[in-house]
This record gives C-alpha cells, sequence and structure tokens, in this order.
C-alpha cells in the first residue's frame, strides 16, 4: 500500500505512543521462562510482539490478553517449555529469531525458526558463531548465516565471549542461553548495548554482574513472576519528537516514554543540534526509567554524530537522518556499520530517498554525511519494507515543498500501530 502525506502547518497535542517493542518481547521471554503469573501492561501488539506471543505459545505457555494492551502468562520455568509441532515462524522480527536461538540452543528439543522474505536475508552468523562456542547444535542456510536455522538444544557449556560488535541481540542470546549453563556466562561488548535484558533479568531474580564493559550471569537461577509495566517506546516517540523540532510552530508533549540511558541517545543527539526537548515527571517502574516528553519546534544544527552515541540510537537513525537534512549545516554520522544489515540497508535507503526529496547527502560505508537544507521537496520514496524507513520519510514530509509518497507502508503494523492516525490527530491546518 502506498500512503501519501501531505506538508504540515504544525504539530501540536500531547499523545502516547505504543509500548516499548524490546521490553514487550523480553517481558514474554522471561515471563515463560519464570515461576508463577507474570502480568504484563502497556504490551505493544505489533506483528514483531506478536511473533515472539505465538512463539511461546506454540511451546506450550499459557498468555491470556487482557484487553489490547495487557497480558497474563503462566511461566513454566527454565525446563518448561514444549518442543513445537511446527516451525515456529519470527515474522520480521530479528529480536525474536535472535534471542530465540540462544534461548532454544539450551532446552531438550527440537525447533526450527524461520521469517518473511526480508528475515531470511538477515546476518545471523553473529548469534550463531558465539552460541556454537558455547556447544550449541545450530545449522542454517549459508553455514548458519541466513535462516530458517534449525536448533537440537543440547548441554551448553560456561563461555567468555568478546563480542566483536556493540549489540544487544547478541548480548541477550548469550544470556538466554547462559540461564541454562551450569556456570557463569559472560559477555564482552565494545561500548554498551541497550540494557533491557540485564534490567528486567534482575527484576526477574536472576542472579546478574554488570561491569564496565560487559555483563555475567549465573546459569540454572529460579525466576519468579513480577509485574511488568512496559514504558512507551522511545524509538516510536523518535518520530514524533523529530517531527515535533522541524516542523514549524509546534510543540508536543508525549507522556510515558521509556528513557533508559542505554536507548536515550536520540535525546542527546537532538539537544547537541538545538532541538528543544524536555524530560517532565521522572520516574522508574519495573526496573526501566520512565518520563514524559515535552518538544518544540527548533532550528537544528548539523553535529558530528559517531562511538558510543551510534548503539545508544542505532534504531533512530533513520529519522535522525531527517533531522539532519533540515538542520543548518552538515552532519556527519560515522561509525554506524550496522545500519547496513537492518531490516534493510538502512544507509543506502535514507541516502536514496532524501537524494529524491532533494535533500544534499552522500552515503558513507558506515553513515552519511548531509549538508541540510530549509525545506526539502516532494515526491515518491520507497520504504523497502521496513517500518522505520516508512515513517521517517513521513516526518520529512512535513517540511516539504509538496506532498511526498510512500511506497509499502503497511510494514509499520510491525512495530508501531497505529501510527498514521495518530499523526493524523496532531496536525494541525495553516
Amino acid at each position: 500500500m502506498n500512503r501519501t502525506i501531505e506538508p504540515a502547518a504544525a504539530l501540536r497535542g500531547e499523545i502516547n505512543v505504543p509500548g516499548d517493542k524490546s521490553i514487550s518481547h523480553r517481558s514474554i521471554m522471561f515471563g515463560s521462562l519464570a515461576e508463577g503469573t507474570t502480568c504484563v501492561s502497556g504490551f505493544l501488539t505489533g506483528e514483531d510482539n506478536l511473533a515472539t506471543l505465538n512463539a511461546f505459545a506454540s511451546m506450550g505457555v499459557t498468555i491470556r490478553r487482557i484487553g489490547e494492551t495487557s497480558l497474563e502468562i503462566e511461566g513454566r520455568g527454565l525446563d518448561g517449555l514444549e518442543e513445537p509441532s511446527n516451525v515456529i515462524d519470527c515474522g520480521n522480527s530479528g529480536t525474536t529469531m535472535r534471542l530465540m536461538t540462544g534461548l532454544l540452543a539450551g532446552q531438550k528439543f527440537f525447533s526450527v525458526l524461520t521469517g518473511d522474505q526480508y528475515l531470511r536475508r538477515r546476518p545471523m552468523k553473529r548469534v550463531v558463531g558465539p552460541l556454537t562456542q558455547m556447544g550449541a547444535r545450530i545449522t542454517g542456510r549459508q553455514g548458519g548465516e541466513l535462516a530458517p536455522l534449525a536448533i537440537q538444544g543440547t548441554e551448553l557449556q560456561p563461555t567468555t565471549y568478546h563480542s566483536p560488535v556493540a549489540s544487544a541481540q547478541v548480548k541477550s542470546a548469550l544470556l538466554l542461553a547462559g540461564l541454562s549453563v551450569d556456570g557463569e556466562t559472560t559477555v564482552y561488548e565494545p561500548s554498551l548495548s541497550r540494557d533491557h535484558s540485564e534490567r528486567m533479568l534482575s527484576w526477574f531474580g536472576a542472579d546478574l554482574k554488570p561491569f564496565d564493559g560487559g555483563v555475567t550471569i549465573m546459569g540454572r537461577p529460579r525466576l519468579q513472576a513480577r509485574e511488568v509495566q512496559v514504558p512507551g517506546d522511545i524509538s516510536s516517540a523518535a518520530f514524533f519528537m523529530v517531527a515535533g523540532l522541524v516542523t514549524p510552530d509546534s510543540e508536543l508533549l508525549i507522556r510515558n516514554v521509556g528513557v533508559n540511558p542505554s536507548r536515550s541517545g536520540i535525546i542527546d543527539i537532538l539537544q547537541a543540534m538545538g532541538g528543544q526537548i524536555e524530560l517532565i515527571d521522572e520516574r522508574n517502574p519495573s526496573g526501566e526509567p520512565i518520563a514524559d516528553i515535552l518538544v518544540k519546534s527548533s532550528r537544528l544544527q548539523g553535529i558530528e554524530i559517531g562511538g558510543d552515541l551510534i548503539p545508544r540510537a542505532i534504531d533512530e537513525f533513520p529519522v535522525i537522518s531527517i533531522a539532519a537534512a533540515l538542520a543548518e549545516g552538515t552532519t556527519i554520522i560515522k561509525d554506524a556499520r550496522e545500519l547496513r544489515v537492518k531490516e534493510t540497508d538502512r544507509i543506502a535507503a535514507m541516502v536514496d530517498g532524501l537524494t529524491v526529496l532533494g535533500a544534499d547527502v552522500e552515503a558513507q560505508e558506515d553513515g552519511m554525511i548531509i549538508n541540510g537544507c530549509e525545506q526539502l521537496q516532494g515526491g515518491q520514496v520507497v520504504s523497502h519494507g521496513d517500518h522505520r524507513i516508512a515513517m521517517s520519510f513521513a516526518v520529512a514530509a512535513l517540511n516539504s515543498s509538496g506532498p511526498v509518497t510512500i511506497e509499502d507502508t503497511e510494514c509499520t503494523e510491525t512495530s508501531f500501530p497505529g501510527f498514521w492516525e495518530l499523526l493524523t490527530s496532531v496536525r494541525r491546518a495553516g
């Protein structure tokens, strides 16, 4: 489905964005492995999270949906999962596939993970490799690089792994594998990636020791059911944060957003660019910090973005590039090679689309160089089936000289159901 977005005169209002996708995934995973009934509120009912829900239901976990955003999960303990009778379909969710590969590697049964056409092209060796070092038995296309992945659960060994990339998915896959290990599993990473797994595992009672440069988990814990309040997803809020900054005469209040320091790089980046962003009523339920975010239209300045900021904002770079295209001066994004292996090559996709819209942008192997302008122009861009690309170009359309048509917008349902309606609700006519 193609969708055309018209320029906006202003954006105003108070909104709530859907629950955090990463935390929603983990609430099901850890709730299923805990003993007792875990109650989840604020759950994101996007397609990615429903893939995780269906996966655990296929392994014998009873999960009751209460209303649109609440769940009750009857945990089965570390050893209570059952062998699925069919292949597990992870849809478009790399998080589901990579984290479950770690979890299933230490189970006592056989399983197969597959996904849609996009997920089957994404690299899996980054988790298959270190899991194999722990003794995992995993096969897949191209030597385990591509799904489908066939996993014969087996007894895993304690390990210390030095990850070459700062990746929450790699780290979390190894921590999940480490739950079944008789001993310690230690993961080092070059810089801190998002720490939702560590926070939630601790919340459920795991023996976990974060340290400067990594984390250690002791295997065979007895996880206990807890209440989990899922905050609004900062990756979803990011689209409205940038939209509020680049659309003239705008003011938006985004309520109940997760502001975990390992995920809040988007705030630091936009503030460094001169964006008026204020955190209000900061609080900390369920081990995750939450705040309301007030955004006002601002004249942004180009900056250089790299180093430790990259893993703290890796999912937000498509919309950050929109902010950069509408800033004064030059923005340089570097050290972001990880963007090449997301749902699509996000560097190439954003450079191609921004060029169509009249931006002065140049692709680099690990990022982009973007020379900002006063206003983008209308045109037709391609999402490549990537939800973040589609929503980023919707933001670009708000401060353009003409309408922007985006090809293939159904993909936004994977992470942000209701995005288009919410965007319409805050538009103000000129």
